[in-house]
C-alpha cells in the first residue's frame, strides 16, 4: 500500500504545523519539514519538541533562509527531500505540501488513488511554447543571472538585470535539457525522487544554471523530472486544488468551503485560510477516517469564476474608439429581444421569422454556433463580432436586403444594448421575462457548469440564491436603464397582454401579434 512522505515547507504558525503534522502522520504517513531559517527560533523550538515524540517526523538537517523567486525554496526542498528519504524507507511517494494545505480526501482513498496509478504528478509544460506564463518576463528568467530578491531587493535585481541586457551578458541553457514550468506542487514516486537525488549529485553544471534562474520552483523539478522519467509515466497535473484570482494571487478558503472542496478533483486544496480552525479540524478527521463514497463534481473553478466575474459581463463589448461615429444606418430598425432563457427567446424569433418575414438571428454575440451567412470573416469569432458590432451588424442587414432585422441578446449584455441606443438608428428592446424554480437554476447550473452532476445539495443551496440574485440584479439593470420604448412580455401575463406589446414591437396587426403570443411552449423548460 502507499505511503507518503509529504514535503513541508513553513515559516510561521507554529501550533497549526503541530496540528498539520498530528494530522497528516496519523494514518500512518510520514512527514519531513523545513521550517525556514528567517523565522522566529522559538517557533521552531515548539515544533521540534511538540513532535519530537513522533517516529513519522523528521526535520530538514539544515535550514536555510528562504525568499519567494529564489533557489533557496528549491534548496530547502531538497534538504527536507534528503532528510525524508533517510529516516522514512517505507515512503512510497513524496508530496509536496505548505502549512496552508489540507486534506480533501481520507488517507484511505488517497493511497487507494495513488496504489492505482503508477505515475508522477507534476504539472510541466514547455517553458517556451506554452502559455504557462500569463505575464512578465519568459526568457529573461533563464539567459540572465539574477543574484537578488526581486521583492526585497528591487532595485540592486532591476540594475543587475539592466547591466546584464545592456552588455548582452547572457548564458546558454545546458545542452541536452528541455526547460519545463509548472505548479510547485506536485507528488513523486520513491524511485523518481531517488533519481533526482542522484542527478543532483552528478550534473553540477545544472545545478549552477538553476541556482541563478528567477523563480526556480517553478522549473527545478519540472524539468528534471521530464528528463528523468518517460512521459508516459507522467500525469501532466497537481493533485493539489488550488485557485488563483485575476490578480494572481491564490483564493482563500474558509469554514464554509467543507462541501465544496470534498468535491474538487484532487488529493489537497491550498489554500486553507490559518482562521479556518474548524475545516482544519474537520479536514484532519477526513483524512483519518474511513471515507471512500467521495462525489466528484469538480465545479470549484466555475462556481469561482462565476460569482468573481459578476459585474464584468459585457465590458469587453465596450466601445472602441475607432467605432464611435459608425451608424448601423438611420432608415435602419433594430429590434432586440432580451432574455435570459434563450430557448425561449429562440422560439419566439422563429415564430417572428415565419409569421413576418423579418430576418431574425438568434443569440449572435452569446453562442459562437449562431448560424451565420459568410461575411469575409468577421463573423467567425465572439471576440471579433463583439469588437466590431455595428460594423458587423451593418452587414448583416446589407446580407438580408432589409431595412429591419432582429436579434437576441442576454439580459446581462447591457453595454451592448446600451451602444445599440445610442446608436442612430431606430432601435426596440421586447424583453422577455420568465419565471425561474429551483429545479431550472440547479439545471441551468449544471449545464454551464457551476455545478457538476452529481454536487451535493449543499453546494446547490449556497449556489441558488447567487444565481437567482444575479438574474434580478441583471433584470433592473436593464429596467433602470429606461430605454425609449422598451416593452415586455411576461411568462405570467395574458395573451391578449403579451399580443400587445408583441404587436407595439413589431408594429405588425393584431392577428399576426397573437399568434406570436401563442407560440406553441413558448416558456415551457
Amino acid at each position: 500500500m502507499a505511503r507518503i512522505a509529504f514535503i513541508l515547507l513553513c515559516h510561521k504558525n507554529p501550533d497549526a504545523i503541530v496540528k498539520q503534522a498530528e494530522q497528516l502522520t496519523a494514518a500512518g504517513d510520514f512527514i519531513a519539514i523545513h521550517f525556514d531559517g528567517s523565522a522566529n527560533a522559538q517557533d521552531y523550538a515548539t515544533i521540534t519538541q511538540a513532535l519530537s515524540d513522533n517516529p513519522n517526523v523528521t526535520f530538514a538537517k539544515k535550514r536555510i533562509k528562504c525568499g519567494w523567486g529564489e533557489w533557496s525554496l528549491v534548496q530547502a526542498t531538497l534538504y527536507a527531500i534528503e532528510a525524508a528519504v533517510d529516516a522514512f524507507p517505507r515512503a512510497s511517494h513524496f508530496y509536496m505540501v505548505s502549512g496552508d494545505c489540507m486534506p480533501i480526501k481520507s488517507a484511505q482513498f488517497t493511497h487507494d488513488f495513488l496504489d492505482g496509478h503508477d505515475c508522477d504528478f507534476i504539472e510541466s509544460y514547455d517553458f517556451f511554447e506554452s502559455t504557462w506564463i500569463k505575464t512578465g518576463f519568459r526568457e529573461e528568467r533563464l539567459i540572465y543571472r539574477h543574484f537578488f530578491n526581486e521583492r526585497t531587493q528591487k532595485w540592486l535585481f532591476y540594475t543587475s538585470l539592466g547591466l546584464q541586457q545592456k552588455l548582452g551578458i547572457t548564458r546558454k541553457i545546458p545542452a541536452d535539457i528541455q526547460v519545463m514550468i509548472g505548479s510547485q506542487w506536485w507528488c513523486l514516486r520513491r524511485r523518481t525522487i531517488e533519481a533526482l537525488l542522484e542527478f543532483v549529485q552528478e550534473r553540477k553544471d545544472v545545478m549552477r544554471f538553476f541556482r541563478t534562474t528567477w523563480i526556480p520552483d517553478e522549473t527545478f523539478f519540472q524539468t528534471l523530472v521530464r528528463h528523468l522519467v518517460p512521459s508516459q509515466e507522467i500525469d501532466n497535473r497537481t493533485l493539489t486544488f488550488l485557485m488563483f484570482t485575476d490578480y494572481g494571487m491564490p483564493v482563500t478558503f474558509y469554514n464554509d468551503h467543507y462541501d465544496l472542496l470534498l468535491g474538487q478533483n484532487g488529493l489537497f486544496a491550498r489554500k486553507i485560510s490559518a482562521e479556518a480552525e474548524n475545516l482544519r479540524e474537520e479536514l484532519g478527521e477526513l483524512y483519518a477516517s474511513d471515507k471512500t463514497d467521495f462525489v466528484i463534481s469538480d465545479e470549484g473553478r466555475n462556481l469561482f469564476g462565476f460569482l468573481a466575474d459578476r459585474g464584468r459581463i459585457g465590458r469587453r463589448f465596450a466601445p472602441r474608439f475607432w467605432e464611435s461615429e459608425t451608424t448601423l444606418g438611420r432608415s435602419r430598425e433594430l429590434l432586440i429581444v432580451a432574455c435570459k432563457k434563450w430557448h425561449v427567446a429562440k422560439r419566439l424569433v422563429a415564430g417572428i421569422r415565419e409569421h413576418t418575414g423579418v430576418p431574425a438571428v438568434e443569440y449572435l454575440f452569446n453562442e459562437e454556433d449562431t448560424p451565420l451567412p459568410d461575411l469575409g470573416g468577421i463573423e467567425a469569432s465572439l471576440s471579433k463580432r463583439g469588437r466590431h458590432r455595428r460594423a458587423f451588424l451593418r452587414m448583416l442587414f446589407d446580407h438580408y436586403q432589409r431595412d429591419r432585422m432582429v436579434i437576441c441578446l442576454d439580459t446581462a449584455d447591457l453595454e451592448l444594448m446600451r451602444d445599440f441606443f445610442s446608436d442612430r438608428a431606430t432601435v426596440r428592446l421586447l424583453e422577455v421575462e420568465c419565471e425561474f424554480d429551483d429545479d431550472y437554476l440547479t439545471g441551468h447550473a449544471k449545464r454551464v457548469g457551476l455545478a457538476g452532476a452529481d454536487a451535493s445539495e449543499a453546494t446547490i443551496s449556497r449556489l441558488l440564491p447567487t444565481i437567482r440574485n444575479d438574474i434580478v440584479h441583471e433584470r433592473n439593470s436593464m429596467r433602470d436603464e429606461a430605454f425609449s420604448g422598451a416593452l415586455r412580455i411576461r411568462e405570467n401575463a395574458s395573451i391578449d397582454e403579451n399580443a400587445a406589446a408583441i404587436g407595439q414591437f413589431l408594429s405588425v396587426n393584431a392577428d399576426v401579434a397573437r399568434a406570436l403570443a401563442e407560440t406553441p411552449h413558448l416558456f415551457v423548460d
